[in-house]
């Protein structure tokens, strides 16, 4: 055993690694990092959501059942590298996919099924919101959720007792803690950055707004706590420690930070938390996150105003659809292989595919991929269904198949990304990425680079995700200098890291300038598609 290894595996035994937990759309991950955020190990455990009834949903016993199993993948990484069990930690922290609506009764029982970030039934909510909070409320906020099944006179409202997210649920069975970061609760409700709680106002509008109904409680009364980064937020239960390792080994009392939303966890994992700096995390969803220098001139329903873990206001341009259509075609071409006698594994038909996109005309060759698996709010459709249209003298090649196929991924965001840098003249001054489609050479930051023409650079501990984003937030809890800034923090442990960056191609600009107009005149093929396809 060499001495760095030594070194950590003393450093797991004696409890002074850090863990972080997301639960991503489609992988629930663990990351075990050292106190300077070197990485030692990881787990994960595999998911997808289920459309029932009409509802994007995860099953709570897969939430505890996936739980378990990525933590127990990432005890299984640990024997295997360092040939010991892991039963301590410095401190953790739990993220997860941002918004949604979970809400309980008094005894904590959930009353609905947890209604995910990916539905667009909130939209009568949100037409009564945006205008009387003077807020932008996006549908897949939890707030809109609740206000939506307050005008449908959905019987479960009345015995809301708790309204949290995946996260916030998560950390407070976990803890008894019924609280949250401040990242993550400005996908609950509009938080005010002087205060760093939820926007006092805009809170008594809202109560205002639903007293008529006499719902039996009071708005504020359901809400978690809000803390900033670097705040205590509850220790590991006995309880707690059972529900993540059923084998027992875990010890209770270990501290937890405030959960987070993948959102702050990408910010922090880019680190992308001063003003001007921004992140794309591009996957199942694609959204891009822009720390603000000063306020937006007024309210566009497009895009989202959250905070930064620490709280400081960020501009999101969020798209429900990213690589869900794209997946779809890359296992249809591993079916290909299969039925012509080859045998390739997914890691080798995204290593060989993607890539092609580069050698594909600037424009996709006037293909048009329209990627909305489900309903995309950015360009107003609650439902959706993927295209693919061409011309008879398109040119249809592999290569431009692939382009299309990634520059369709970026287009509602793109429509988000106009708003700020053309409307509200927002400088950035490079975009930093993370997420799978930047796997495999450069080929997605050139792509990416050409849709939001700026420089685009992938820091090498994006790679890492959510997960790894998540334990730096817990040691951050644990930092020596107590005042120090969240991002003086990350500058002094991984701003070396940022690799160089990706410039825009003017030929790829224009081609993509070309595509996206291609985009917005097929989204009238997209409509009546979803009527003809219901």
């Amino acid at each position: 055993m060499n001495q760095q290894h030594g070194g950590a595996a003393e450093l797991i035994r004696s409890g002074g690694a850090f863990l972080g937990i997301e639960f991503g759309s489609t992988r629930i991950k663990a990351s075990l990092i050292a106190p300077d955020t070197t990485s030692l190990a990881s787990g994960s455990h595999a998911w997808e959501n289920q459309l029932k009834d009409g509802i994007w949903t995860y099953d709570m016993a897969d939430v505890w059942g996936g739980l378990a199993d990525c933590y127990a993948s990432l005890v299984q990484d640990v024997r295997a590298r360092y040939a010991l069990d892991l039963t301590n930690v410095a401190a953790m922290g739990f993220s997860g996919m941002m918004h949604g609506y979970v809400v309980l009764d008094l005894e904590g029982k959930l009353l609905v099924p947890f209604r995910t970030w990916r539905n667009n039934i909130t939209g009568r909510a949100c037409a009564e919101l945006t205008p009387l909070l003077d807020f932008a409320v996006p549908q897949r906020w939890s707030v809109a959720h609740l206000y939506q099944s307050i005008l449908e006179g959905q019987p479960h409202v009345s015995r809301i007792a708790h309204l949290t997210t995946l996260a916030g649920y998560v950390h407070w069975q976990l803890t008894g803690e019924h609280t949250m970061g401040v990242g993550e609760a400005s996908g609950l409700f509009p938080i005010d950055p002087e205060t760093g709680d939820f926007d006092a106002a805009r809170m008594a509008k809202f109560e205002a707004l639903i007293a008529p109904c006499k719902l039996g409680w009071q708005f504020r009364d359901v809400l978690p706590a809000v803390l900033p980064a670097g705040r205590p937020a509850g220790k590991l239960t006995a309880q707690g420690a059972r529900l993540l390792d059923p084998s027992g080994k875990l010890r209770a009392g270990i501290p937890l930070c405030p959960p987070e939303g993948d959102a702050g966890t990408g910010m922090v994992a880019t680190n992308a938390v001063r003003p001007r700096s921004g992140n794309v995390s591009a996957g199942t969803s694609v959204f891009a996150m822009i720390v603000l220098e000063k306020s937006l001139s007024r309210v566009h329903e497009e895009i989202d105003i959250v905070l930064t873990p620490d709280g400081k206001p960020v501009a999101m341009a969020h798209s429900n659809n990213g690589s869900s259509d794209l997946d779809a075609w890359i296992a249809l071409f591993g079916q290909v292989a299969k039925a012509l006698g080859g045998e390739v594994t997914l890691d080798d038909l995204y290593g060989k595919l993607l890539p092609l996109a580069a050698q594909g005309d600037p424009n996709a060759g006037g293909l048009l991929s329209i990627n909305y698996v489900s309903g995309e709010h950015m360009t107003g459709f609650t439902e959706g269904r993927p295209l693919f249209v061409r011309k008879h003298d398109s040119q249809f090649t592999l290569e431009n198949f692939v382009r299309a196929m990634l520059f369709a991924s970026l287009c509602a965001m793109r429509t988000g990304m106009n708003i700020l840098t053309e409307e509200e003249g927002v400088v950035i001054e490079g975009i930093r990425g993370h997420g799978g489609f930047f796997k495999g050479g450069d080929t997605g930051q050139r792509m990416m680079a050409a849709a939001l023409n700026v420089p685009v650079s992938i820091p090498a501990t994006a790679g890492e995700g959510g997960a790894w984003g998540m334990a730096v937030l817990a040691s951050y809890m644990l930092r020596s200098d107590a005042t120090q800034s969240l991002p003086d923090y990350l500058d002094e442990r991984i701003a070396g890291s940022i690799g160089t960056p990706v410039n825009p191609d003017p030929s790829d600009v224009k081609g993509f300038a070309e595509f996206f107009a291609r985009h917005q005149k097929g989204l009238a093929i997209e409509r009546e598609a979803v009527k003809a396809l219901s």
